[in-house]
């Protein structure tokens, strides 16, 4: 049956769902404070990049099924799906969430149905959206139905996952669950799991947390093996042929705007018991000084201005967000440090230091820093900028160049989660020694 669905922020997540809805016969009102996504979106172009998404935004406006607005309207069902950043204490900024709630209250009537999808903290359905929805005079839960779904998305595959991924519905009570499910199964093809609105707020924090843990179990594996002088990769990779073994991968830092977030709303809720989720965070966080730390000691004989190259700055490869990135932490700390710096990614059109050319971008410089492994970095012939760069020398943060190919071109090869250490060598000589021995 179509419905008419209005959705409050059209980013990263807003919009492919309203794209989505619009798509499948949905008469879809998009609602976003910036007027450049609005008169953007209107003309059926998008502002963010993700596989597919501009053909589908296309098509749904061409149809007249979806149009952006600066205000609410009268709808069947409003989907929130604004952000909920940090503030500096470490805890959740609901002030959007709280501001599009109010929004929508002169535009709800009986039978409506209202979902967060907003990343919120335990409680913020049944705590926050509740009492303010409550003044619309509607019976929650009897004549205005609300609930919790959130997404569980792969920026790069977003569309994709929307229709096939396992969904999680949590309900203000049993009827608003039924409610919402019956709305997103209009695409959604995976199963629905019907739940509490606060166990849902709940499963999709724990989701990314369980992530960012296993992160940082890696990285700390990398401090590990640099400190005992092996190779943290080498360890991974056969750690992992056990069966029931699956290390993470190590690299810069974590970013994004739920890796990085999320855990940080369950430690605000329950500081005294979640210490290793805390750990965890603190550990991920730590990655971009420790590169740079790298940095320092790789160049610590350069005795000019020192120049560094850093391939790629978004939070992740082959997409153009970059928000939480680690990489941005980086290029603040060697900033404070005067080094001359230059930067190339191939996914972002604006930002200080950036260079198209990658020739022109590693003249004269000391160090290249592969710090996001785009696809488009494995064609870079090292052999051409050979000849560019003063210093020869590579720091790999994921273990993403062919180590052998690059000492063949002349360059330095250093790794992150591998460092050679003058004791491992005496081990080493001690070990021959023994051999001989015997």
């Amino acid at each position: 049956m179509k419905k008419k669905i209005c959705i409050l922020g059209l980013g990263y997540i807003g919009l492919p769902t309203s794209a989505m809805f619009a798509s499948h016969g949905h008469e879809v009102i998009g609602v976003d404070i910036n007027n450049h996504v609005i008169d953007a979106l209107n003309r059926g172009e998008i502002i963010i990049e993700e596989p597919y998404l501009d053909i589908l935004v296309q098509a749904a406006v061409t149809s007249g099924n979806l149009r952006a607005y600066k205000e609410p309207k009268k709808a069947d069902v409003f989907i929130i799906a604004v952000p909920t950043p940090l503030t500096k204490d470490l805890k959740a900024d609901l002030a959007y969430v709280e501001k599009a709630t109010e929004t929508i209250l002169p535009y709800l009537e009986n039978g409506n149905i209202v979902v967060l999808e907003s990343t919120s903290p335990t409680g913020t359905t049944k705590e926050l959206i509740a009492p303010i929805l409550e003044k619309s005079g509607l019976k929650i839960g009897e004549e205005l139905f609300i609930g919790y779904s959130p997404e569980r998305v792969l920026p790069g595959q977003i569309l994709m996952e929307l229709v096939n991924n396992n969904r999680i519905i949590g309900g203000i009570n049993r009827k608003s669950a039924e409610m919402i499910r019956d709305v997103y199964k209009t695409f959604v093809k995976g199963e629905m799991y019907l739940t509490t609105a606060t166990t849902a707020e709940m499963c999709k924090m724990m989701e990314n947390t369980f992530r960012d843990v296993n992160i940082a179990l890696a990285n700390e594996l990398a401090k590990i093996c640099e400190e005992i002088g092996i190779n943290a990769w080498e360890v991974r990779e056969l750690a992992n042929k056990h069966p029931r073994v699956d290390i993470h991968k190590p690299g810069p830092g974590v970013g994004g705007h739920c890796l990085a977030v999320d855990p940080w709303f369950i430690v605000d809720k329950a500081p005294e018991f979640a210490k290793i989720i805390k750990l965890s965070r603190v550990t991920n966080n730590s990655m971009p000084n420790h590169v740079f730390n790298r940095v320092e000691e790789i160049l610590k004989d350069v005795q000019e201005e020192k120049k560094v190259t850093i391939l790629g700055i978004t939070y992740k490869p082959n997409i153009d967000d970059i928000r939480e990135s680690p990489i941005i932490e980086l290029i603040e700390l060697l900033e404070e440090r005067q080094y001359k710096i230059s930067i190339v990614d191939p996914y972002i059109n604006e930002f200080k230091y950036l260079q198209e050319d990658i020739k022109k971008a590693v003249r004269n410089s000391d160090l290249l820093v592969l710090a996001v492994n785009h696809d488009e970095f494995r064609a870079i012939n090292f052999r051409e900028i050979y000849k560019e760069m003063r210093s020869k020398i590579v720091l790999d943060t994921r273990n993403f160049f062919d180590e052998s190919s690059i000492k063949k071109e002349g360059f330095s090869y250093h790794l992150l989660g591998k460092k050679s250490r003058q004791y491992s060598k005496s081990i080493e000589n001690a070990m021959k020694e023994i051999a001989a021995a015997k």
